[in-house]
């Protein structure tokens, strides 16, 4: 049998470089020529991947499984949660919806999801040589300790060692790393075997007192200082906290309004590299600019509640101007229910059972259903021919008469073809379930240039090179080497 090895990188908070590493480290240890696999026990995210096993894990996995050049699997991420409200989440288990929780409900009920969680991470790890766990928030949390599966709950649970992680970048990284300490219990102390810095700016060797203070209050072990990683802002962001403008400043300007519960963004990621693009993500309380060539209308957990809120920052107003200007606008998924003419939720699946107005731009109507279309697909862009590929994560069933002028042509299931989307008997607005069909070189190239826009980019080569760059980075400033020492056999 397989002797693998496991080791969990945990982190001082939120957003201090987890996933990034996981990722970079991930194809480091593949470069080595181990079998490689990412876990993570639980995670946060309205971002979104479709798995090749037929369901949905965090889009931070997606990443570290193509760092690891492996296909993508529900146990890879099995308790992924997806806020819904300020106060509650939908929560997928093993890929497939589970239910929806306030946050005190999962509180109490997390614990019952440890089995199938030891259960996924007993697939990952018989499939691989080494096991890269990343933990969720901090195990610094210790108020949510109890029934705890994403940090040091799970560590024991598995018997695993910890790293843990600090980010300089953020301030206070030697009092958040001994802090973390000084509220651990004795055993969870034990159990971190080393820690390391992230995001330095600068001459590291100037952080060598800081990294001795650190050992000498903690006992434990560095594993380095990581500089600033330059093209760290390259690779998809999995947070809406993450969403940068596009470093493009070409003539084609797309403007994405950041609605308040934004989903699958991925759609976002290869534009933003765009030099011939201007990308604007316009934040809540500002208005749509009026140079726009494009209006972006994104995808969204919550199609009613988000419309309300796009209303509400005076978005429609813009957008209407903006089409009477002759502008375009597309509609990917939540965004493309959104153009219609109605939604109807007579399920209450989003709220009270109800019909909303849409915003009117497409002539078409959807109806909330409470069955997710969790799909990979393929084909072409009617307009131009293009080949295209992405995936639907959806619910709800969109038609009507601009239904008859569809978007793409798609290939599913055992090849059964399905027309996808509308169009407006003008060709100005657009709308597609279709997510990453953007990461498609052929049609994003066909698409801008449209737009007169033109696009030499190869999105997935591109980010396979920052992969191997990051993972170049790490191997210079960290001990990758006495990393795979501390994983533990098993």
């Amino acid at each position: 049998m397989r002797m693998t090895r496991a080791i969990m990188i945990q982190g001082t908070g939120s957003n201090v470089g987890k996933s990034m590493l996981v990722a970079g480290i991930c194809r480091a240890f593949t470069k080595r020529g181990l079998q490689v696999a990412p876990f993570k026990p639980q995670n946060m995210s309205n971002n979104a991947a479709v798995t090749q096993d037929g369901g949905e894990i965090g889009r931070a996995q997606a990443l570290q499984a193509m760092g690891c050049r492996e296909r993508l699997s529900v146990h890879m991420n099995p308790v992924l949660l997806k806020p819904e409200t300020d106060t509650g989440a939908q929560v997928i288990v093993q890929g497939k919806r589970f239910g929806t929780m306030k946050a005190r409900e999962y509180g109490t009920q997390k614990a019952t999801l440890l089995p199938k969680v030891l259960e996924s991470f007993s697939q990952i790890e018989s499939g691989s040589d080494l096991v890269l766990v990343e933990g969720a928030g901090s195990p610094a949390e210790i108020n949510l300790r109890t029934g705890d599966i994403a940090n040091m709950g799970f560590a024991e649970a598995a018997d695993l060692p910890v790293v843990l992680c600090g980010d300089i970048d953020r301030g206070g990284v030697i009092a958040s790393l001994v802090g973390t300490h000084s509220v651990l219990e004795t055993d969870e102390q034990e159990r971190i075997k080393a820690f390391f810095v992230n995001r330095f700016r600068g001459d590291t060797s100037l952080f060598t007192e800081g990294m001795r203070q650190i050992e000498s209050r903690t006992r434990w072990s560095s594993l380095g200082v990581v500089p600033w990683f330059a093209d760290a802002n390259k690779l998809p962001a999995e947070d809406a906290l993450g969403l940068e403008n596009g470093a493009g400043s070409g003539p084609v300007k797309i403007v994405v309004p950041v609605i308040s519960r934004i989903a699958n963004f991925d759609d976002l990621d290869p534009l933003r590299l765009e030099e011939g693009v201007t990308l604007e993500l316009i934040q809540p309380g500002t208005p749509l600019p009026g140079d726009a060539t494009l209006v972006l209308l994104p995808g969204s957990k919550s199609t009613i509640g988000d419309l309300a809120f796009f209303r509400a920052q005076g978005w429609d107003v813009d957008l209407k101007a903006h089409h009477r200007r002759g502008g375009h606008i597309l509609g990917i998924c939540g965004g493309y229910q959104m153009l219609g003419r109605t939604i109807a939720d007579p399920e209450g699946i989003e709220g009270a059972p109800g019909t909303v107005e849409g915003l009117g731009y497409l002539d078409v109507g959807t109806v909330l259903t409470p069955e997710k279309s969790l799909l990979e697909a393929a084909g072409k862009h009617l307009a131009t021919d293009a080949e295209v590929s992405g995936y639907e994560i959806h619910i709800g069933r969109t038609s009507g008469p601009d239904c008859g002028r569809p978007m793409l042509h798609l290939r599913k299931e055992a090849g059964t073809p399905k027309l996808d989307g509308a169009v407006s008997g003008d060709g100005r607005v657009c709308g597609t379930y279709l997510h990453g069909l953007f990461t498609a070189d052929a049609f994003r190239q066909a698409y801008l240039r449209g737009f007169g826009a033109t696009s030499d980019l190869a999105y997935d080569a591109s980010i396979d090179t920052v992969l191997d760059d990051l993972a170049s980075h790490l191997e210079a400033s960290m001990d990758i080497a006495r990393m795979l020492e501390i994983a533990r056999s098993r």
